[in-house]
């Protein structure tokens, strides 16, 4: 750790709280004794009942009773309203009509010890924003479906044009899947769990142990959330009752090719019978038999879609801030579920109605955040982001202006703190994690991950760090497009989330197999808590960005070192603009850190106009990495430092411009976006080096 880094963590505290550091340790600590474990099983409990698809009475239940109970805290809440095209299954036919007969049952039966199982309102398994059709053609196997297996086909003399692919989950985001796959002219697309990656090989399955039993099928959306996330049908503007809206067939981001989730009991016959080439050792998974890559299946393909638009329905709440109201902090989580979704969402959501019912109880205690505090509970996230992503579009301009950071949750278990986010709010997430305790060690949160880092990694000094944040959640919007400092929480799952989009992702799965006793969701209801409070009654954001330019170095290193995929040469490119701009920022983060540390005692007196210019900047200075348009190709994706990959889906691709023109051998590209990333670090550095000259004038 460098030196400017060691000023800025140990000046967190002091910086936070100046002349009133010890009353808001107190408050602080009054929070984290207020949530309550039973009350946390009880809402997530509650809240994963039923079924509660977005788009239907269930997620309608599950959006008014969050309203009721926050209502009832006595926080300032409403839901507001917006429609989307929410697709379901009309008709979903799979059959092998040679070399044998076999109809895929596509469907997954009850379980007798878990009666949530045999609920008639289970949606059955599907992809969202499939495209319709009816095909009968061979069937070749490739792998995981990524650009990579497709050179590896026709290597091996293997060309998909009019057939059907069959390819695993894993590796990619499952949107990446099918649009591949069409891209090299495969008429459908089947996605099945291997037990190697999901299922028996990793352990026992469902109802005996927590992972994917053979009939277990990973519902998801296909939505092409790497072109942009929301109503495909009202790209880039708020889709609300009555606004304008595309014809289907001009939507961008839904599939072209009928696509169908099956199990992998579904997928053994069609595999089995599969002949031609020995599929690669890399591709081969835990089936009891050799895997080859076809052709000689024959395949039946049916899909049509209900492509309805239907409400969906976000629940807000706010606490009002006290000296800095058009300063908001945000968290949010979603609610809506592919069925009863106890891991996915819900094991988050009771948490943060418990944090809600905290924060509400402190104000009645007498304790005003000085920032506004804001919950949100996000409808349609399963579908493709698309409730926050409304809501950010319907609320763009006010949140540039006012949004200061946004927290998102999403699952969560009992393992060690998974934390990503920007780097701006490392050393913050660090000193947070430092003062929850973890409930089964007593150690802090922040000890117990650095054990584990310790532990896989003896040889490398033990460090806490955000990890960059791609896609896939609710956090997309807000960082990917706004350019808002963000952040997305949880503890690590222990017990291999198996049961990921399937009906057995219910109560009886969660408070069997993961967090039992709920007191993982009682630490991220304090880290919750404490992580809003502190944000909100900094007076000072307590943004820091050492950690920022030594991740780009670390980018732009990884970057020069990139082969050309077909020659094997390192990049060309020039980055000195580029790493001559980070060492700029790296120069300011210094003196911001030292400035820091200079006006502490200064910022309790501090006239509420100079602590607001300061924050502006701050603010700002994720919007900093920004820039119109937006990446090549995807124009919705501004932020120049992270992105998902085009071909990842959810995983981040860092200085995403520069790297994937390189990846696909677009040299010029490639330079262009080099410019564009130099440009976005010197706005950084020189609004940092504003900030440090406005603290020293304190």
């Amino acid at each position: 750790m460098n030196a400017p880094v060691l000023v800025t963590l140990f000046a967190l505290p002091l910086i936070l709280f100046p002349a009133t550091q010890s009353d808001e340790t107190q408050w602080e600590q009054r929070a984290r004794a207020i949530p309550d474990t039973t009350r946390i099983r009880a809402d997530v409990e509650h809240l994963s009942a039923v079924p509660h698809l977005a788009g239907t009475p269930g997620s309608k239940q599950a959006a008014d009773w969050i309203l009721a109970q926050l209502r009832e805290y006595g926080l300032d809440a409403k839901i507001e309203t917006f429609e989307a095209l929410l697709p379901t299954p009309q008709t979903r036919i799979l059959e092998m009509t040679a070399p044998t007969q076999f109809k895929a049952k596509l469907q997954e039966p009850a379980v007798s010890i878990d009666p949530s199982t045999s609920n008639p309102d289970i949606i059955p398994p599907y992809n969202a924003y499939s495209g319709d059709g009816d095909v009968t053609a061979p069937l070749v196997y490739a792998n995981y479906g990524l650009p990579a297996d497709y050179d590896t086909l026709k290597e091996k003399g293997i060309d998909v044009r009019g057939k059907i692919v069959i390819v695993r989950y894993g590796g990619s985001f499952r949107g990446v899947k099918p649009r591949v796959a069409y891209e090299h002219g495969a008429v459908g697309c089947i996605i099945y769990s291997d037990p190697r990656d999901d299922g028996y090989f990793q352990g026992d399955g469902f109802p005996k142990g927590p992972y994917r039993p053979a009939d277990g099928v990973q519902r998801g959306s296909v939505l092409d959330l790497g072109v942009q996330p929301g109503d495909p049908l009202s790209p880039g503007w708020a889709s609300e009752p009555g606004s304008k809206r595309l014809a289907l067939a001009e939507a961008t981001t839904i599939q072209q090719i009928p696509v169908l989730p099956i199990s992998y009991a579904d997928a053994t016959p069609l595999l089995s019978a599969l002949d031609g080439p020995v599929a690669p050792e890399a591709w081969r998974g835990a089936l009891p038999f050799t895997y080859h890559l076809g052709p000689a299946a024959m395949v039946h393909l049916k899909v049509t879609m209900n492509n309805a638009t239907r409400p969906l329905y976000n629940v807000i709440a706010r606490i009002p801030g006290s000296e800095f109201p058009d300063e908001w902090v945000l968290y949010g989580n979603h609610h809506d579920a592919w069925v009863d979704g106890a891991d996915d969402p819900i094991s988050s959501a009771g948490p943060l109605l418990e944090s809600a019912r905290a924060l509400a109880e402190l104000s009645r205690q007498g304790w005003k955040p000085k920032r506004t505090i804001l919950f949100a509970f996000w409808d349609a996230e399963e579908f493709g982001l698309i409730g926050s992503t409304e809501w950010m579009e319907k609320h763009s301009d006010e949140l540039n202006r006012k949004l200061a950071v946004y927290i998102n949750a999403d699952t969560s278990g009992k393992g060690v703190l998974d934390a990503g986010g920007s780097p701006a709010l490392e050393d913050t997430v660090r000193e947070i994690a430092r003062d929850v305790k973890d409930p089964v060690s007593g150690k802090s949160v922040l000890d117990t991950y650095l054990a584990k880092v310790a532990k896989n990694a003896p040889t490398k000094p033990a460090e806490f760090h955000l990890s960059p944040l791609g896609s896939g959640s609710d956090f997309t919007p807000f960082l990917q497009h706004l350019g808002v400092a963000s952040l997305n929480l949880g503890f690590e799952t222990e017990s291999g989330g198996g049961v990921y989009h399937s009906a057995y992702d219910d109560f009886y799965w969660y408070s069997h197999f993961e967090d039992t006793d709920f007191i993982y969701g009682r630490a991220l209801a304090q880290l919750n808590a404490t992580i809003l409070m502190r944000l909100a009654d900094a007076p000072v954001l307590p943004f820091t960005f050492s950690q920022f330019a030594t991740s780009v170095t670390t980018y732009l290193d990884e970057i020069a070192r990139l082969g050309n995929a077909k020659t094997g040469n390192a990049t060309k490119l020039n980055l000195d603009a580029v790493r001559h701009a980070n060492t700029q920022v790296a120069q300011a983060a210094a003196e911001l850190a030292k400035a820091y540390a200079r006006a502490q005692g200064k910022l309790s007196t501090a006239r509420p106009a100079q602590l607001t210019a300061i924050n502006r900047l701050f603010i700002d200075s994720e919007r900093d990495l920004t820039l119109d348009p937006g990446l090549p190709g995807r124009p919705w994706y501004r932020h120049r430092i992270y992105a998902p990959g085009r071909y990842t889906g959810y995983a981040v691709k860092t200085l995403p411009g520069i790297r994937e023109a390189l990846e696909a051998n677009k040299q010029e590209e490639a330079a262009e976006q080099a410019k564009q990333v130099a440009q976005v670090l010197q706005t950084l550095a020189a609004h940092l080096n504003q900030a440090a000259k406005l603290l020293g004038k304190l």
